[in-house]
């Protein structure tokens, strides 16, 4: 092993989660791998009332970040908004899952890179609709309003004093924000990075940017909740609003080996693209991902015919599933459907998360690496006949694996894809 920054494998050593029905990363691996559904009925807001077909979103209830951030003095607490206080929890979960302590990285090292597509937008709503003649009455104010302050105040809060910034790119935001922190530590700028997501999109405002695509973009029909997110079926409907917030510790495995860490898997490789091409629709041919994919495979030095699982952005959008099948058929062009590989999407249980999604998909790709285990794709029973290849429908999957990919795409012709592979 050698100790020069560029040749030295970057590890994930900690999982911070907290979503809907979820407070741990135990509790994440139990969701997903088991396909236990969090989406239930919408209470955030009264879809009929908004004009809104909207019935199904995966909400976290009953938040209390006093058990987990106790070293928040309860004023500046205060000051701060329900999503600040739910990312600085994922990230000192992140932290002590890691175990990393005070004193194990210098903090002119330890940086934090956030992704949140929109930032925050549940306390600029009631503020722009004259709800809350108050909300400018105190000095956190300032921190409430700006999408980079749960970076911040959570590098504050953890004594990080690297970088710390917020990408914001829609979707393959948080795919991005994961390559920045791998160039930290390739670059030997930093020897830790806490590189996670946040998003809390569940208002009409964004309900209603979505329903104004078309049908088929925002579920709004299917009577059960759980079952409101469909990927890859012949009855899609679209996807589900999902908010919370996860971040991972990213490290050197030298580093982390030294210090006695977990690795749960490498991350190996990242490549992104604007396709510079339709602005709300991704490549149908599967050309373009696929080569992509390629692009991040050869950086990591491996093959697509090593490839063991892809974790899909699955969005249960007719185009978004059709574009992944159709890369996944151009990247093995000799092989029938019922040969390609295992893919699924973890929509079903979560929502669209935006920014954060593909933070969720690293963890979840992690885990499975870690466990050795696939995680399904929940509700799909008749497959659309494009679609119809190998998403572990069936159930969890144990498996032997070492290689996967995680594909990620976004408004703005954005596509990212990210090289994942088990501990060493």
């Amino acid at each position: 092993m050698t100790d020069r920054p560029a040749d030295d494998p970057v590890v994930i050593t900690g999982i911070g989660t907290l979503l809907p029905g979820t407070g741990s990363a135990a509790e994440f691996w139990q969701h997903v791998s088991n396909g236990r559904s969090q989406i239930g009925a919408l209470t955030r807001f009264d879809g009929p009332a908004e004009g809104l077909p909207v019935h199904a979103a995966a909400e976290i209830r009953d938040f209390d970040h006093t058990a987990r951030l106790p070293g928040l003095d309860p004023s500046h607490a205060r000051k701060y908004s329900r999503e600040i206080l739910i990312a600085m929890s994922a990230l000192v979960q992140a932290r002590d899952d890691a175990g990393l302590g005070q004193g194990d990285v210098d903090p002119r090292r330890l940086s934090v890179i956030f992704s949140s597509s929109r930032g925050p937008l549940s306390w600029w709503q009631p503020v722009l609709r004259g709800e809350d003649p108050t909300a400018y009455d105190d000095k956190g104010a300032m921190f409430r309003g700006l999408p980079g302050t749960p970076a911040s105040l959570a590098a504050i809060h953890t004594g990080a004093q690297g970088l710390v910034t917020t990408v914001s790119n829609a979707c393959v935001g948080g795919h991005q924000a994961i390559g920045l922190a791998l160039r930290e530590l390739r670059a030997g700028s930093s020897d830790a990075v806490l590189v996670g997501g946040h998003e809390f999109p569940i208002l009409p405002e964004v309900a209603h940017c979505y329903r104004a695509l078309g049908n088929g973009v925002l579920s709004t029909e299917s009577e059960d909740p759980s079952r409101a997110v469909r990927p890859y079926s012949a009855d899609r409907e679209g996807f589900a609003l999902g908010e919370g917030s996860v971040v991972l510790c990213l490290e050197r495995e030298s580093t982390a080996l030294r210090r006695g860490a977990r690795v749960y898997a490498r991350v190996l490789a990242h490549a992104s693209m604007n396709e510079a091409d339709h602005p709300t629709t991704m490549d149908l041919t599967g050309k373009v991902t696929a080569g992509l994919v390629v692009e991040a495979l050869e950086e990591a030095g491996r093959r697509p015919d090593e490839v063991g699982y892809f974790c899909a952005h699955g969005t249960a959008t007719r185009y978004n599933d059709l574009a992944e099948s159709r890369a996944l058929r151009a990247l093995y062009p000799d092989r029938g459907l019922g040969a390609l590989p295992p893919i699924s999407s973890n929509k079903p249980i979560y929502g669209h998360t935006f920014g954060l999604a593909g933070i969720i998909n690293a963890a979840s790709t992690a885990l499975m690496l870690h466990h050795q285990r696939l995680a399904p794709t929940i509700n799909l029973t008749t497959p659309d006949p494009e679609c119809d290849h190998d998403h572990v429908a069936e159930g969890a999957r144990d498996t032997s694996f070492d290689l996967a990919v995680s594909m990620s795409f976004a408004f703005g012709s954005q596509t990212s894809v990210l090289a994942m592979g088990a501990a060493a």
